[in-house]
């Protein structure tokens, strides 16, 4: 059984019914599962009824083993759970935060303190614990949201939007502490995100919503496998070519050799040669030859033509393409 599991998990609201989770079934086991989708996909309801602050309308989930109809303390007691928005009093200081929320989680006295001295380290907050909290930055505070989730050594930690406000330096901090947690404290996470790329970085499987709809349920990998297309980059070699111009001659040059290609800003875009069609890819064999083959021809081309040949490189995929793909569906 993994740590949340779904069977047809649906919430409704108001007399129109509208769903905010729609016959949701769905499995997150260990490491860091992204959940992903737009701002109302569903991604915050879900969190809410997993930890039995609200109840579905139909459909049933358990989290860690525990039923959310009937479980709904257990579950929050060997949960940390992050919400998205500003939820620290002004007046309080960090330490003495942390260590109430240890308390209120069944800690004892001295383990409350010992535990929250010990994860403000991890989380960056150290020098900074006797602070009044009202006057942390947007990062600061993320970083005691997630330190008061940490201390009561939890099972499971649900981290909704750990990211929102922060600048790109914190954010980047931010999801660095996720991974560490996910691997390296070895805590099972769920983390939502309605920005797509930056779960792809540290996730290792990924849950899409979509109105409420599950999209699409699988491991990070599979959805930034090489997709088969190649990227070019070429430059004029001479005074009197272009850059541009230096693109579109290999352009022209490559379709010519029956290659079909196309500019992509300052890339030009090709498509894989080699067997394909509703039978599904090729034999790896096969297709590593034929993309090697098509290295070859590249290099050829832009030696022929007296371009400078930057770089070529596989496009792999990415969760906002397969995002778009599965809503245009």
């Amino acid at each position: 059984m993994g740590v949340i599991t779904t069977h047809a998990l649906t919430k409704r609201y108001g007399r129109s019914h509208v769903a905010a989770l729609s016959d949701l079934t769905v499995e997150v086991g260990e490491g860091v599962t992204g959940l992903v989708g737009a701002n109302g996909a569903g991604k915050s309801t879900l969190i809410k009824i997993l930890l039995g602050l609200l109840a579905p309308t139909s459909g049933t989930a358990q989290v860690l083993g525990h039923d959310i109809g009937r479980d709904g303390e257990q579950i929050r007691a060997v949960v940390g759970y992050m919400p998205e928005h500003d939820c620290l009093p002004p007046d309080m200081r960090c330490i003495d935060f942390v260590v109430h929320m240890g308390r209120m989680s069944g800690l004892p006295p001295a383990a409350a303190r010992e535990r929250a001295a010990d994860v403000l380290r991890h989380v960056g907050l150290a020098e900074e614990r006797y602070r009044l909290m009202g006057g942390y930055s947007t990062g600061m505070k993320q970083r005691a949201k997630l330190a008061q989730a940490l201390v009561h050594d939890p099972q499971l930690i649900m981290l909704d939007e750990p990211t929102n406000g922060l600048d790109p330096a914190a954010r980047d901090d931010m999801l660095a502490l996720v991974h560490r947690i996910g691997h390296d404290f070895g805590i099972p996470v769920l983390v939502t995100s309605h920005l797509l790329g930056e779960l792809e970085r540290i996730s290792d499987y990924v849950v899409v919503l979509d109105g409420g709809h599950l999209l699409r349920s699988q491991a990070t990998q599979s959805f930034m496998s090489d997709t088969g297309v190649v990227l070019v980059e070429v430059i004029g070699a001479a005074a009197d070519d272009s850059d541009m111009r230096a693109q579109a001659r290999m352009g022209e040059a490559l379709a010519a050799h029956g290659l079909t290609c196309r500019p992509r800003g300052s890339l030009i875009e090709i498509d894989p040669i080699g067997p394909s069609g509703p039978e599904g890819p090729p034999d790896p064999e096969v297709a590593a030859a034929a993309h090697d083959r098509l290295r070859d021809l590249v290099r050829d081309t832009a030696a022929d033509l007296g371009v400078g040949l930057v770089r070529i490189q596989p496009q792999t995929g990415h969760l906002e393409d397969v995002f778009r793909e599965e809503v245009a569906s």
